[in-house]
């Protein structure tokens, strides 16, 4: 066994990504082989759970777990990881805000399933329907069942430090990954207890090199309505939905720096309660218009409020689920 401090890295409901931004800091991941030993990493090794249950409590050092809590298996894993790790890091999106599965909160799991196995676009002329335990030869095969509604990892466990990002940004991913190690070799010290790392404090705005306060929007366009885009004015300003008013930095404004508006994937930015209540009030500042109807009527015009205000953040925000999702 090593005497190095061990590492572990868990994939929920996630789409592999997170994954990806890790190998993206190319040489760096060297640095995470010499100064840790991965012990769990399911995308990357063969690990068992029952390997990981066989660990002390506490004898994983860091363990970053990216993904929502979907089902029961991500539930369980949720929880024998936090007893595992010293430290344990929502690492993403869809860990710390719930991202894009998040929106599936609006529908039970009923309609769900009937969606992807009984519609058009599914072959499956048997009706066919998943079964979460089947009886063969050799035993019951099982398969995870889907709780009612997506959770972040925050709602199942408590949770040491927030990475936000769909993904986190790889610069980011290094950096951390450095305050790390000068913590392992007594250099540095680790932030407070539920800080929010590799991310900035601001907004996406206040990294953003575009020109602000025009404030003459009439109506909201989708982006390819408006073409060309001004390449130095605000884009939100031209009437685009863009959220960067809301979304914490850390991206550097990639999206509006080439032209296309912030989605939101950074998160909430500091202090901000609700990102969808933040992203109204902010649409409506830059209305040209006084009159409550009238405002009303043009943010009316945003082709999907559900995925505009809450893409990333529908599972973390007031809102959380529909009414009909959390009845079942």
């Amino acid at each position: 066994m090593s005497d190095k401090p061990k590492f572990a890295m868990y994939w929920a409901a996630s789409c592999g990504g997170c994954e990806i931004a890790v190998l993206n800091i190319h040489e760096k991941i060297l640095e995470v082989d010499a100064n840790f030993e991965v012990v769990f990493w399911p995308v990357a090794m063969d690990a068992k759970y029952h390997d990981v249950e066989a660990m002390e409590d506490g004898s994983i050092l860091l363990t970053l777990f990216n993904g929502s809590i979907r089902s029961d298996e991500n539930e369980h894993i949720a929880n024998l990881l936090r007893r595992k790790s010293k430290i344990l890091v929502a690492f993403g999106s869809c860990a710390t805000e719930g991202c894009i599965p998040g929106l599936a909160n609006l529908s039970p799991v009923s309609e769900i399933f009937d969606i992807a196995y009984h519609t058009v676009s599914t072959d499956n002329p048997n009706n066919i329907h998943p079964q979460t335990s089947f009886e063969v030869p050799e035993g019951t095969l099982t398969l995870p069942t889907l709780n009612p509604y997506i959770k972040t990892l925050a709602q199942v466990v408590d949770v040491d430090y927030f990475m936000p990002g769909c993904p986190p940004e790889s610069h980011q991913i290094a950096a951390v990954i450095d305050l790390v190690i000068q913590v392992l070799q007594g250099k540095a010290q680790l932030p407070p207890k539920g800080s929010v790392i590799g991310a900035g404090n601001s907004t996406v705005c206040d990294e953003c090199p575009r020109t602000r306060n025009v404030k003459q929007i009439k109506a909201f366009h989708r982006i390819q309505e408006v073409a060309p885009l001004d390449p130095t004015l605000c884009i939100l300003e031209q009437g685009v939905p863009c959220n960067g008013p809301a979304t914490r930095s850390g991206c550097d404004s990639r999206c509006p720096r080439v032209g296309a508006q912030c989605i939101g994937c950074y998160g909430p930015a500091e202090g901000v309660l609700d990102y969808g209540a933040r992203l109204i009030t902010a649409f409506a500042s830059v209305i040209d218009a006084k009159e409550p109807a009238e405002i009303e009527a043009i943010l009316d015009g945003i082709p999907d409020p559900t995925g505009q205000f809450y893409r990333f953040n529908l599972a973390d925000s007031l809102l959380r689920t529909s009414t009909k999702a959390w009845k079942k």
